[in-house]
């Protein structure tokens, strides 16, 4: 008989020690690690992701060079590059005020620096640049998503057909992919005729009431002052425009100029051909569209919930995909306020997603995410979302928490994956607590009130192989099921 209490003993007991701690963003991701697909191979010849990412860097390295300085050697706390301030880093750069203005507008299209009010901040990719390869890449990706901008079209267009080449410009890419191999400029000129055209026909309306052509009867005249006199039809919205032809070549010079510019493509004699980037790029792109395709019908279409429930089982990058056309789809006030009503529901799982969602939204959501922190249940998600918002990188953010938000976090993330996951994810989980070992992990979870307590700690105990351990959690489940300590 011993006289140590049983806490003690189980404090003694290696077996119910926590083997190592992981970060709370690995806890984050355990409900969905059962679930992900295998990633998709891009085509034979694609350099491994280390050399487009070598690549990536030489086509933003003015621009990295302009962020960290407007992000970082400056004062903190300083404006944008405007007027003087364009002129002191040219000089401090050694660069023209030319390619310092560039480089600033590339790295706020790549996200290497963010606005914050009158506040220049670097972007998390800014601080990922020289050790994440795949920071680099969507950095870069960011950049020729935003071609258009890098290179303006000309002022003597009309934007209607500047826009109308922009939409078709897509089509011309996965020619030039297909290929796999330079292409003619009148090739892709013929392409891009064919889709301009397709679109406008997409975009005429029927024109409703009588035709001036219709033969069919006709009603006899009314005084127009009488109370029998037909209503006067509405006007007739005029049919869109054909695009001017003449128009054409020069555009998708701008284009493949654009293109260029970014480092998608090389442009030689009368031919184009996609970069090495250029070709993962629009392969990347066409993989997202086929997993659009293949996610829940109208994802995009559903409300956040019925949205978030579509994406759960999708990898993080097309579930970022999915959330950014779904928010494309709304207004972001109502997009941010439907997400946070998700986040306040019970579905654990959800509440992780809407975050995750949120973190697309970026800057607009911030005003909002902090308000929802003064929320219990949402406080821990919150914290972690403005943390990576302010630069934070997302392995060390779980700082930014209180031993309780952290325990809290754990439970609530618990329950997502007894709700959803498998029992070895959630043994697993275990792992990922900041406590020690599993009487500690227990002595503040029983304290903490949890809604979804109880529930965890059953679910535990019936998962986990080990009888010690999982007699320990049942019994803390039991305890505070009828309010023992």
């Amino acid at each position: 008989m011993t006289s140590r209490k049983p806490d003690e003993q189980l404090a003694r007991n290696s077996r119910l020690r926590l083997v190592r701690a992981r970060p709370l963003t690995t806890a984050r991701r355990a409900v969905t690690d059962g679930r992900n697909r295998p990633a998709p191979r891009p085509p034979e010849g694609t350099p491994p992701p280390a050399e487009l990412a070598r690549q990536a860097r030489e086509v933003l390295a003015h621009a990295v060079r302009v962020a960290r300085w407007a992000a970082a050697d400056r004062d903190p706390g300083a404006g944008p590059l405007t007027g003087p301030a364009r002129e002191r880093a040219a000089t401090e750069l050694e660069l023209t005020p030319e390619q310092v203005g560039a480089g600033w507008d590339r790295a706020r299209l790549a996200g290497l620096v963010e606005l914050h009010g009158a506040a220049v901040r670097p972007g998390w990719r800014l601080q990922a640049w020289d050790r994440d390869d795949s920071a680099v890449q969507r950095g870069w990706v960011a950049l020729f998503d935003a071609w258009s901008l890098v290179h303006p079209a000309p002022d003597d267009v009309a934007p209607a057909p500047v826009a109308e080449v922009v939409e078709a410009v897509p089509q011309v890419l996965s020619l030039l992919q297909l290929s796999a191999g330079p292409v003619t400029v009148p090739a892709l000129l013929d392409l891009l005729r064919q889709r301009v055209a397709e679109l406008h026909e997409e975009r005429c309306e029927v024109p409703y009431g009588p035709h001036p052509d219709s033969t069919g009867p006709v009603a006899p005249d009314l005084d127009p002052d009488s109370d029998l006199a037909p209503a006067p039809a509405p006007a007739l919205a005029p049919a869109p425009e054909p695009v001017d032809e003449s128009l054409l070549p020069p555009l998708l010079d701008w284009a493949l100029e654009g293109l260029a510019a970014v480092g998608a493509l090389t442009l030689g004699e009368g031919q184009a051909t996609l970069t090495p980037l250029g070709n993962w790029a629009v392969w990347v792109k066409l993989e997202q569209i086929c997993v659009a395709a293949q996610s829940p019908a109208g994802n995009i279409e559903q409300s956040a919930q019925h949205m978030l429930r579509g994406c759960a089982r999708l990898t993080p990058g097309p579930a970022r995909a999915e959330y950014r056309a779904w928010l494309a789809a709304r207004t972001v006030g109502s997009a941010v306020t439907e997400l946070l009503a998700v986040a306040r529901g019970e579905d654990a799982l959800l509440r992780g997603l809407a975050f995750e969602a949120l973190r697309v939204v970026g800057a607009p959501a911030e005003s909002e995410v902090r308000a929802a922190a003064a929320d219990t249940s949402l406080r821990p998600y919150a914290l972690l979302w403005l943390a990576e918002y302010e630069g934070a990188d997302p392995e060390d953010a779980s700082e930014v928490l209180t031993r309780e938000e952290s325990t809290w976090l754990w439970v609530d993330t618990a329950a997502a994956v007894a709700d959803h996951g498998e029992s070895d994810l959630l043994v697993r989980h275990l792992e990922s607590a900041v406590q020690g070992n599993v009487p500690a992990l227990l002595d503040e979870v029983r304290a903490l009130g949890h809604p979804r307590t109880v529930q965890v700690l059953v679910a535990l105990a019936a998962a986990h192989p080990d009888p010690a351990l999982a007699k320990a959690v049942r019994r803390a489940a039991f305890q505070v099921h009828t309010g023992g300590s």
